[in-house]
């Protein structure tokens, strides 16, 4: 049970909104909102998202609940599962925006290379550890940095990874974190009329702002 869980969170924090249309129920949109949760209650909540807008979502009785905390560079080890939020530099290499420490459970979720939803040219690489030193890549880095090799099925992605890049894990959480004032990131659909309805939310542990 706790390990489909798991896999059912990853899913939601893996995949970016247009990957993740066949889970959104016929006749919607699925939707991805990064914020600060303003209320709740059994039936609904609102929040306020990073563009300033104010949204109210359904939430059902199944809703999905993870905690997001902090972790750090030192917390990657060869053969870890992650996920880079990353940019394409000048000379073609990746600088991460974040890195997420997956659970083993969710070994294989998400894998592969892809855009996200970041804007610009942002990309998501879900993948395993290849290896990990430290330097530069390419033209970029101090030498103090992280280079990280991620291996996925078809390919692989040389991405640095900053010293001051934020890194997270995450593990399930319960309906009880979620209070006014929380980070959240909010995955679910969007109705031909606007409505919202979460199919999941994970919230910042001890006022973490979810990185992605």
């Amino acid at each position: 049970m706790q390990r489909r869980m798991i896999l059912a969170m990853t899913a939601c924090l893996a995949l970016p909104s247009g990957l993740a249309m066949a889970q959104a129920p016929a006749g919607t949109q699925p939707v991805r909102l990064r914020g600060v949760l303003d209320s709740i209650d059994p039936a609904t909540l609102e929040m306020t998202t990073r563009d300033g807008a104010k949204v109210t979502a359904r939430l059902p009785e199944n809703l999905r609940v993870s905690q997001m905390m902090a972790a750090k560079l030192s917390d990657i080890q060869a053969d870890s599962y992650v996920g880079s939020a990353a940019v394409p530099q000048p000379d073609g290499t990746l600088r991460a925006l974040q890195v997420t420490i997956f659970p083993p459970a969710a070994r294989g979720v998400g894998e592969g290379h892809r855009p996200w939803d970041l804007g610009g040219s942002s990309t998501m690489t879900n993948g395993t550890v290849a290896s990990m030193t430290n330097g530069t890549v390419g033209s970029v880095g101090t030498g103090q940095d992280m280079v990280l090799t991620v291996r996925y099925a078809g390919g692989e992605q040389r991405i640095l990874v900053p010293e001051d890049v934020p890194v997270v894990t995450f593990g399930p959480g319960e309906r009880a974190m979620l209070v006014p004032g929380a980070q959240i990131i909010l995955s679910g659909s969007r109705a031909a009329d606007g409505a919202v309805t979460a199919a999941s939310v994970t919230v910042g542990k001890d006022g973490l702002v979810p990185p992605n």
